[in-house]
């Protein structure tokens, strides 16, 4: 099974977290969600996966959520993911699968654990701070 990254590519962390499975010798499978939208069982199998929820896994900042009402902490799953698969932008990303487990990789840091090697360093996160030192070693 090959690694798999549901992406956006307007996204700083998803393009880090892209470039570190690239930089770690995978090639992986790029879905990027925002154009090819969600399906029920698609979202279902990813939060069950990942142990999310449609709460947990709901992208509150840069989307509509709020314009939508989303943010009420009395609405139910199903009310949030209706509006997922209605605005594929309220999923938080990125999402990754790989032969280790399925996570929401925010931090960008969170993919390391589902990476068969490390990638050479030194890398460093969105916002600059280090990941991986010079001589391949993990700081975070």
């Amino acid at each position: 099974m090959s690694i798999v990254i549901h992406h956006n590519p307007d996204c700083g962390t998803s393009r880090n977290v892209l470039a570190i499975i690239e930089a770690s010798g995978e090639t992986p499978v790029i879905i990027e969600y925002l154009e090819t939208g969600w399906t029920r069982s698609q979202l279902l199998a990813l939060f069950a996966a990942a142990g999310l929820t449609p709460r947990a896994a709901l992208r509150t900042t840069k989307s509509p959520a709020e314009s939508l009402g989303l943010l009420d902490p009395s609405l139910d799953d199903e009310t949030l993911l209706a509006a997922m698969l209605e605005n594929p932008v309220l999923v938080n990303r990125p999402i990754v699968c790989s032969p280790k487990g399925v996570r929401l990789c925010r931090p960008s840091e969170a993919v390391l654990d589902l990476l068969d090697r490390l990638p050479p360093g030194p890398m460093v996160k969105e916002d600059g701070t280090p990941l991986i030192a010079s001589k391949g070693d993990r700081i975070v």
